[in-house]
């Protein structure tokens, strides 16, 4: 099927494109991408790429080599919770290893891997830039911070049962203070 941009996001890109000179507008294709992936499951496509390449009015190769250059679209499908897990130095001392490790074991995929029932996907990140509340995992557009592999493990079971996760600090650390 291929892929329009829904009502609502069409008026979306409207707003992008008036950003931009009518000779510029190809400079749109980051926010375009980006749009046409959340609609799209979290998924950039074939079609994605179509479509914007003809909105943008250049060579699908084109829009293609944006998506691909950047880690944050993800051109095959993913979970419906992309985990995205720092394993920068900080997130290193501060025990993502054990945490990615027991996640593994737990769900039994590796990185860069769906779960079968495509609720989880494991991805290897380098730093988020959260790294004063290490470890730091981002869960779609939120970062989940101050983990250890126990707390990490409650927020994956609470997601499974369709609840939601508090976002940021596990430990109730206000944006970068000491920890008590």
């Amino acid at each position: 099927m291929k892929f329009q941009f829904n009502g609502e996001n069409q008026k979306t890109v409207k707003e992008i494109l008036a950003k931009y000179p009518t000779e510029r507008k190809k400079s749109a294709v980051m926010p375009l991408l980006d749009l046409a992936q959340r609609q799209n499951n979290n998924y950039v496509s074939k079609d994605v790429i179509a479509e914007i390449a003809e909105i943008l009015e250049m060579p699908e190769i084109k829009v293609y080599e944006v998506a691909s250059f950047y880690t944050m679209y993800n051109l095959k499908p993913v979970g419906k919770y992309l985990l995205q897990f720092c394993k920068t130095t900080p997130c290193m001392l501060r025990g993502i290893d054990k945490i990615v490790k027991d996640c593994k074991e737990k769900f039994g995929i590796e990185m860069n891997q769906t779960t079968a029932d495509g609720l989880f996907t494991f991805k290897e990140v380098e730093c988020l830039g959260a790294c004063v509340n290490a470890p730091v995992v981002q869960i779609n557009d939120d970062f989940a911070e101050d983990l250890t592999s126990e707390t990490f493990l409650k927020i994956l079971a609470d997601l499974q049962d369709g609840k939601e996760f508090k976002v940021g600090s596990q430990i109730g650390r206000q944006c970068s203070a000491a920890q008590e």
